[in-house]
């Protein structure tokens, strides 16, 4: 593997310091030859949960690290929208928009994501997303 999306589900335990498996194993991969990328939107869900400015600084910095998966908005809400249409249409309830959003991006960069988050297990059933478990 070269490199992997990591979900904000992931990363709010990395910055909340819980010492979780998740946090962990993202550790784990910062400090290996893993290539980690993230999302506009997973930046600003990241981003939006700090409640102190130093924080926001701080987590801002770090994340401004990693390669960002750029792509025309346009085109990622349509085919966001698309992938939650199609898991609506196979009996799939998707709780939040966004996730198929991350899930789109992943897609089109061909690349896993390494997440703590139900809905992209439910994904997998009806679209070529892959998920990377611990």
């Amino acid at each position: 593997m070269t490199g992997v999306l990591v979900d904000t589900s992931v990363w709010i335990e990395f910055f909340n310091g819980t010492s979780s498996q998740y946090a962990n194993k993202l550790s784990e991969l910062i400090e290996s030859e893993v290539v980690v990328w993230t999302t506009p939107t997973i930046l600003q869900e990241i981003l939006q949960g700090f409640k102190s400015d130093n924080d926001f600084e701080t987590a801002r910095e770090l994340l401004h690290a990693y390669p960002l998966i750029k792509a025309d908005p346009v085109e990622a809400a349509i085919g966001s929208a698309m992938l939650y249409r199609t898991a609506r249409k196979n009996g799939i309830t998707i709780r939040r928009s966004n996730d198929c959003l991350i899930a789109w991006y992943a897609i089109k960069a061909d690349l896993p994501i390494f997440h703590k988050d139900r809905d992209f297990d439910k994904l997998t059933m009806m679209c070529e997303l892959e998920v990377i478990g611990l």
